[in-house]
């Protein structure tokens, strides 16, 4: 593909993640995006939805698929993909390679569909499989900043005790539909923990945490946060280590040495640093007999969309940070 443009696709394009996808698309110097299905607004101009795509495309959103396409990327609810591949699956071409941003194949015991296998689609854990992948399960935001957080020392037999981790995410975690909690007059100036110890990214991180250490059976005490903000994601995790702070980082730097967008910051992380990017960014602290991580992340982009793209990239065997080389909000 490198010599000729990526024809790319979209399902469930009216979306959060389903906009951001197509902005990306749109900006990739070696995609074409073909269509960008949505039943609730086929026919209308995709900038009467995406504003902001004005003057970048005259697309239309549509309610058919296109064959012609080299790659679909499903932006749908959690259980719909599933669904939507059921009932279409046989109008795609054999080869059309899918990347699903639900949770609907993140976990191994679901992750074959009919003839389709999905590879979990964390590039610092499993790039070399998502190289070869022909279809992929899009990893959450809550889990791929956690993850990012935690990788290193699992890799490193560095897990020895529980693991405590707080995170707060933006409103549009929850996605586009309305509710109460993602209403103005509650979010603003609120915060809210929600799923104490039982949400539903727990069973990912424990699947990647074990598949670098087989034999890691350690408690993950996760508390998630709903922030007065609309993008981005703060976790801080700790737990016990008897490394001094020098080593930790030198283990952080060398296991993300091959990986362009997650960074070890010298400086206090804030979101900032990372909203609007694909960039992870950790701080490593150590204090007294722990070690603290902090990881931050813009939970559509890299916990989400612009993960897609990177995984469409290394997919198809071009650049990792093609079209992924954006512009924070850095104040």
């Amino acid at each position: 593909m490198k010599n000729s443009k990526i024809k790319a696709g979209i399902v469930g394009g009216a979306g959060y993640t389903g906009g951001e996808t197509l902005r990306l698309l749109l900006l990739h110097p070696q995609v074409e995006l073909v269509f960008v299905h949505s039943k609730s607004q086929a026919g209308k101009p995709i900038t009467s939805v995406h504003h902001d795509c004005l003057g970048l495309t005259d697309l239309k959103f549509t309610d058919k698929i296109s064959r012609n396409i080299d790659v679909l990327f499903l932006c749908l609810g959690h259980g719909e993909s599933k669904k939507w591949l059921a009932a279409n699956d046989s109008q795609l071409n054999a080869d059309t390679r899918i990347i699903d941003l639900s949770q609907d194949f993140r976990h191994t015991a679901n992750s074959t569909f009919e003839k389709r296998k999905f590879i979990y689609g964390l590039p610092e854990l499993n790039s070399k499989l998502i190289r070869k992948a022909d279809n992929i399960a899009n990893p959450g935001c809550f889990a791929t900043c956690i993850q990012l957080g935690l990788l290193p020392l699992a890799a490193n037999s560095q897990i020895h005790s529980e693991i405590h981790v707080s995170a707060t995410t933006g409103s549009t975690g929850a996605g586009q539909s309305l509710s109460e909690t993602s209403h103005f007059s509650w979010r603003q100036n609120n915060l809210s923990p929600y799923k104490i110890f039982e949400h539903q990214h727990l069973k990912e991180i424990a699947q990647s945490l074990e598949q670098l250490k087989p034999t890691l059976l350690v408690r993950i005490n996760f508390v998630p946060y709903r922030g007065s903000f609309t993008r981005g994601i703060l976790a801080t995790m700790y737990l016990e280590s008897h490394l001094a702070e020098a080593q930790i980082i030198k283990m952080y730097q060398e296991y993300y040495e091959s990986h362009p967008f997650v960074h070890i910051a010298p400086f206090d992380v804030d979101l900032k640093q990372v909203v609007n990017t694909n960039n992870c960014f950790l701080q490593v602290i150590k204090k007294n007999d722990k070690v603290v991580i902090i990881s931050a992340i813009d939970n559509l982009l890299k916990g989400a969309s612009g993960q897609a793209v990177q995984n469409m990239n290394l997919m198809f065997g071009i650049d990792e940070t093609t079209g992924l080389k954006l512009k924070p909000s850095a104040f």
